[in-house]
């Protein structure tokens, strides 16, 4: 599977980096502007975070991609351990302050791109299908949760000082489940091995919820996405 296979294998891991490093150049610019639109607006502190959010959903986009364009592996595991030492040394001097603008002590950068290169060093590319999994889950499930949960009123609780919402966590479980769904129909027709069912898929979203509301110092960002890219290459 790959939009460039019919290309050389140089000039096919040429472009697709550069549409990866181009899309997350866009991010990251798009990340910049809203937190300077945020700041000067005087907005809320859970608005002002919405740049990270930006970032972390946006990146979901990144593994899609690369399964499309048909990036190697030996390209794709050192890239993304590059991007977390990059995101590591940015938590400790906060030079791009858009990634790290969450109002509290979080590793949840680093633990993402962490989550990323070992699920990468697990299934890439013989079940790229089961990263994506993994990362989709996190990055549309956790995102929309953040953000749609900070604008509905609804009972909440706290956990390691997280404060989690009944709203937050219905966005989080029917979104996982959603965004599995699809990929398990896109996997099938796309020829891959077959997905785990809609029961499997819902224990997973599921699981993967449980999993958000553990979010201590942001290692949820780790966990999530590991455990469900292993449970969805696991459940067939």
């Amino acid at each position: 599977m790959g939009l460039l296979s019919g290309q050389p294998w140089w000039l096919q891991q040429t472009l697709g980096v550069t549409a990866v490093a181009l899309w997350l150049a866009l991010l990251i610019v798009s990340a910049m502007q809203l937190r300077r639109l945020s700041h000067e607006q005087g907005s809320a502190s859970h608005k002002r975070e919405w740049s990270r959010k930006l970032l972390h959903i946006g990146t979901g986009a990144v593994v899609p991609l690369a399964w499309l364009l048909g990036i190697d592996r030996l390209i794709a595991i050192p890239a993304a351990a590059a991007i977390t030492v990059v995101a590591a040394v940015n938590h400790r001097t906060r030079l791009l302050p858009a990634i790290e603008d969450v109002g509290r002590h979080s590793y949840g950068t680093v633990a993402y791109g962490a989550s990323i290169t070992v699920l990468l060093a697990l299934f890439w590319p013989a079940r790229a299908d089961a990263v994506c999994a993994g990362v989709l889950v996190m990055a549309l499930g956790d995102g929309l949760a953040g953000v749609i949960g900070s604008w509905i009123q609804s009972p909440s609780w706290s956990l390691f000082g997280h404060r989690k919402s009944i709203a937050g966590t219905a966005v989080m479980a029917t979104t996982a489940w959603l965004v599995l769904i699809l990929l398990a129909a896109f996997s099938q027709g796309a020829g891959a091995v077959t997905a785990p069912g809609l029961i499997s898929l819902l224990a997973i979203a599921l699981i993967a919820t449980l999993l958000e509301q553990l979010a201590w110092l942001g290692l949820d960002n780790l966990t999530v996405p590991i455990v469900s890219g292993w449970l969805w290459a696991s459940w067939q």
